[in-house]
């Protein structure tokens, strides 16, 4: 079977070093060299339409530009992108939201995914006024998807939930189609959602054998509910011609991260309450060392930047291969993304496409009427200074195992 894949809008900045940002950072470490423009942003959303992938997910919270405001801007100069829009059940009230996604839905030619994102850090949430623990925005992320489903039924709902109440709401127009609910997380309140409620469950990336066993779970639990979930993935990738030129690139992108910078950046990571956060820490332990935690599988992106944190890094076949192994624990939507994001994505599809075409995992074909597939031209950019990383040489050296992959 094909698979789907999707590439990622930097809201927050682009640069050609790890742009940092998210799940306990400080607002101001995000952002890049190349600001998140709608010119920019644009131009990300164009090619990766006219490279094939299906969709771009737009992240939330306090470090990057509003999602949907962004992605509305962004469906008047594209044609067929769908936009995986990150948003925070809890903020706005149910109907509002469910309204908001069917308007957006409805004039954009059907072209809205949702990622519902609970949030795991309290501090911030307490930011946009939202004083609930985390077991408890789970709870109210159960209840917001009951009603915001019932509304795109068509029913008129009366609701009279522990955190949310709503009397004879209706919408006067529903969304056609209704929009997929994506869905993450590893807590147990996260995975009793993710069971009731979700269409894909996304994991961040992790080792196979860690994938597999949160894919045996959420089958699990969504068999109890007499539901049958789709399984994604979200990882950075940096393909190359060789395996050497691809690690190579992995190794500047790590030179360039002061140490300062990685000792900050971890400090605040560790006051995340996510699940999937502390895993990812547990990746890359806040060290240079042994970075390399499962074939091709890199966790230096994790080093200053919150969320997802693991890169796949290879050649082009080596980067398909994983595809293939995590396609066959049950993966079938990757959501990607690399720095810089533009360039990158010509990476990917040029590079990795045709291989993972040749295996029937990508129709290639399936590019956007009206939109021609134009490979990326430079000029690039010159080199910038990076304005979320200090230039400080070190770790350059990988481990054996890292090495046996060059």
């Amino acid at each position: 079977m094909t698979l789907t894949f999707h590439w990622f809008l930097p809201t927050n900045g682009d640069s050609r070093d790890v742009v940092g940002g998210g799940h306990g950072t400080a607002t101001g470490v995000a952002g890049g060299d190349r600001p998140a423009s709608v010119a920019y942003l644009g131009q990300i959303a164009r090619a990766a339409e006219q490279l094939g992938f299906t969709g771009a997910l737009t992240p939330a919270g306090a470090w990057c530009e509003d999602a949907w405001i962004t992605t509305a801007l962004l469906g008047g100069v594209t044609e067929k992108l769908r936009f995986l829009v990150a948003f925070r059940p809890g903020l706005i009230s149910p109907t509002l939201a469910a309204q908001m996604a069917a308007t957006f839905q409805n004039l954009s030619g059907g072209r809205l995914l949702l990622n519902v994102v609970t949030g795991g850090e309290s501090h911030e949430q307490r930011a946009y006024g939202d004083f609930l623990d985390k077991d408890a925005r789970y709870a109210r992320t159960g209840e917001f998807l009951d009603i915001v489903r019932r509304l795109w039924r068509g029913e008129t709902v009366d609701a009279d939930g522990e955190h949310l109440q709503v009397e004879g709401a209706a919408l006067t127009r529903l969304p056609d189609p209704v929009p997929p609910i994506y869905f993450g997380g590893s807590s147990p309140a996260a995975g009793l959602v993710a069971a009731r409620h979700a269409d894909v469950y996304l994991t961040w990336g992790e080792p196979p054998d860690a994938v597999a066993e949160k894919i045996a779970w959420i089958r699990s639990l969504a068999k109890a509910e007499g539901r049958e979930l789709r399984f994604g993935i979200r990882l950075h990738v940096i393909p190359r011609d060789t395996a050497a030129e691809a690690w190579a690139e992995a190794d500047r992108l790590l030179a360039r991260i002061g140490d300062d910078t990685i000792a900050g950046v971890q400090q605040g990571l560790r006051r995340s309450e996510s699940e999937g956060q502390r895993r990812m820490l547990e990746l890359n332990r806040g060290t240079r060392d042994d970075l390399e935690v499962a074939p091709n599988l890199w966790a230096g992106v994790g080093l200053v930047r919150g969320g997802a944190g693991t890169a796949l890094v290879g050649s082009h076949t080596e980067v398909a291969d994983r595809i293939e192994e995590y396609h066959r624990l049950g993966i079938d939507e990757f959501v990607l993304s690399g720095y810089p994001h533009l360039e990158t994505a010509y990476w990917f599809a040029e590079g990795v496409g045709p291989v993972l075409s040749r295996r029937g995992l990508w129709d290639l074909g399936a590019t956007p009427a009206g939109s021609a597939r134009v490979p990326f031209a430079g000029p690039a950019p010159a080199q910038p200074t990076s304005t979320t990383a200090l230039t400080k040489p070190a770790g350059l050296e990988r481990s054996a195992s890292n090495a046996s992959s060059a």
